[in-house]
């Protein structure tokens, strides 16, 4: 179901209302809500809900045991919703059993039962195969004979059943059998062959980061399951955590890049450190921003936050690209930094500020479907906030702090730098002198 525009309400309020009615206008009757996009459908892995918890093991006594306790704890969250097995455990049944030895008197097989049985509670298509060849196109078709479902209806209609003629009398069900009601698991489903009983929920007025968080502690707290039965969390919670795993690994991978990047760059760990130290503000900023605007750390938030760093340590090089030259000609590092930070202000403010410009519309959400991509838009601003701020205020008086710690000596590893402690006169300059040494002993033994 798909709502009009202008519905004025959205699906999952619409839900929560129907979850409020349906019991009361169908009482005892299950139901719930299950995506109807492909997307949703493909990020659960087969999973009819985002929330999946799958009990297995070889004994289904013990594995049901333990998946009813689990879902009385599950019951206590308030993030869930329509919480049901997926499977029907007491599905309703008409148990048949056979009193071999009065069979076995009147000359009735099991056989004859079971197809007796299948005729009349199905069709006589699964016991007898029975083909009419029309003669006029000799075209064969399928004949079956089956009982109206109206004359089945209860257990004496059951119990009634023919089953066989001997010595011309006939023979029913209730000669050879007793017909009870009963249960039975209405679907049996197996992983690793061995069977397996699934809990489903959907999340209402949470996150999926919490929702899961909360259910493992449900897990948790239901104590350790019976030997050999195991418990997993599915549907959408894995391939959520597998995506922030793999981002986790390329954002440090990245920062481990760039500072080798950067020493290389400033043949100085120092300058690539206080660089690095601008990541950190970007962080600080991303979640200040998003926790201001209540929105969640996800894959487009990840991602504003990835591009913030971008530009917050491309600012970085900048500014202390030009200190280190201010330096390099013979300034003191306060003043070295203050003149990086005074000759770079314009051109790392317009860099930001066109920025943030660009993803205020973004951030906003505004316009159908903005909502999804407001995060990475929010992200993106919290973090040139606060990087923009780092990089004008603290990076100068970090940057005067590291290279003014060996004065004499300095950090960087340039061979052209005086100061380095790897610094090495060109050999044609060091020739130069040796000759004028060597001129200067030569005058002074002819004036002599």
């Amino acid at each position: 179901m798909q709502l009009k525009r202008g519905a004025g309400i959205s699906i999952e309020d619409l839900q929560e209302r129907l979850r409020q009615k349906l019991p009361q206008e169908l009482p005892g009757v299950r139901f719930s809500f299950e995506p109807s996009d492909i997307v949703s459908r493909v990020m659960s892995f087969g999973a009819p809900t985002p929330i999946e918890v799958a009990v297995s093991g070889p004994n289904l006594a013990e594995s049901r045991q333990y998946a009813d306790k689990l879902r009385a704890k599950l019951t206590q969250l308030p993030a869930l919703r329509d919480l049901a097995f997926e499977q029907e455990l007491d599905y309703p049944t008409v148990k048949v059993t056979l009193d071999r030895e009065r069979a076995g008197v009147l000359g009735v097989t099991t056989g004859d039962v079971a197809n007796s049985l299948v005729a009349g509670t199905s069709s006589s298509r699964y016991t007898s195969a029975n083909y009419w060849a029309d003669p006029m196109s000799g075209i064969g078709y399928q004949v079956q004979v089956e009982i109206p479902e109206r004359q089945m209806n209860s257990l004496e209609d059951v119990k009634n059943l023919p089953i066989a003629r001997r010595s011309g009398q006939q023979i029913d069900l209730r000669d050879v059998a007793s017909v009870t009601d009963g249960t039975a698991l209405g679907e049996y489903d197996r992983y690793n062959m061995q069977r397996m009983l699934t809990l489903s929920a959907n999340i209402f007025g949470e996150d999926l980061g919490r929702a899961a968080a909360e259910v493992r502690q449900a897990i948790s707290d239901t104590g350790t399951p019976p030997a050999r039965v195991s418990v997993t969390l599915r549907g959408q919670v894995q391939p959520m955590d597998e995506m922030f795993a793999g981002l986790r690994l390329g954002l440090l991978t990245a920062v481990g890049v760039i500072l080798l990047l950067l020493a290389a760059n400033f043949q100085s760990f120092r300058l690539s450190l206080a660089v690095g130290l601008t990541i950190l503000a970007v962080i600080a900023g991303v979640v200040l921003m998003l926790w201001l605007t209540r929105t969640t750390l996800n894959i487009q938030s990840f991602m504003g936050a990835i591009m913030a760093i971008g530009v917050a340590v491309a600012n970085a090089i900048l500014l202390v690209t030009f200190a280190e030259r201010s330096r390099v000609t013979g300034r003191e590092p306060s003043q070295a930094a203050i003149e990086g930070a005074r000759s770079r202000l314009r051109p790392i403010l317009m860099t930001s500020f066109a920025m943030l410009a660009g993803m205020v519309p973004m951030a906003l959400g505004l316009g159908e479907g903005g909502g999804q991509s407001a995060p990475l838009g929010r992200a993106v601003i919290g973090g040139l906030i606060g990087a923009t701020c780092a990089t004008l205020i603290i990076l100068p008086a970090i940057f005067a702090t590291l290279q003014s710690r060996r004065a004499a000596i300095s950090a960087s590893l340039d061979p052209d730098d005086p100061k380095s402690a790897y610094f090495e006169p060109e050999p044609r300059l060091a020739l130069l002198a040796a000759h004028s040494d060597r001129s200067a002993v030569l005058y002074n033994q002819a004036a002599d």
